[in-house]
């Protein structure tokens, strides 16, 4: 008889919830005095999705965090941090593209989901969603 214990399979909502405390533990490390900015982007999150759509908040983000030459504007990192997290967690799951420590990248991204097909599209908006549910509280509460 075997008498070592397996552990049990780890549901997709724990995946979410490890994925969201290891980003905003490490938001809190590197944004330092931004991090209150990145909470407060994360709260408004949902809704800039809901009411203008996936891709055009992720352009949002990139376009308010970086400068004319594409680099990251002082003070606005929290804008590609949320941005960065969220094609961590999209790009693998839905797309096929990046994983949970390499981004697959803002043009990538934005060009997988222009060619997305509209269940895809929204399953990568769903995701955004209910990743944003666990970053948000986690935030938070750092």
């Amino acid at each position: 008889m075997n008498t070592t214990a397996k552990p049990a399979p780890v549901t997709l909502e724990q995946q979410r919830a490890l994925f969201a405390w290891d980003n905003a533990t490490r938001a809190k490390l590197h944004l330092a005095n931004g991090f209150g900015d990145f909470v407060n982007t994360a709260k408004a999150a949902p809704a800039l999705i809901m009411n203008n759509g996936l891709m055009q908040t992720l352009a949002y983000y990139q376009a308010k965090g970086l400068d004319d030459r594409g680099q990251p504007k002082k003070g606005q990192e929290h804008n590609l941090a949320l941005s960065d997290t969220l094609q961590r967690w999209i790009g693998p799951r839905v797309l096929g593209k990046g994983s949970a420590t390499q981004a697959p990248g803002f043009k990538a991204m934005m060009e997988d989901l222009l060619r997305a097909q509209p269940d895809q599209y929204r399953r990568a908006t769903d995701e955004a969603l209910l990743i944003l549910r666990w970053i948000r509280q986690f935030a938070a509460a750092l």
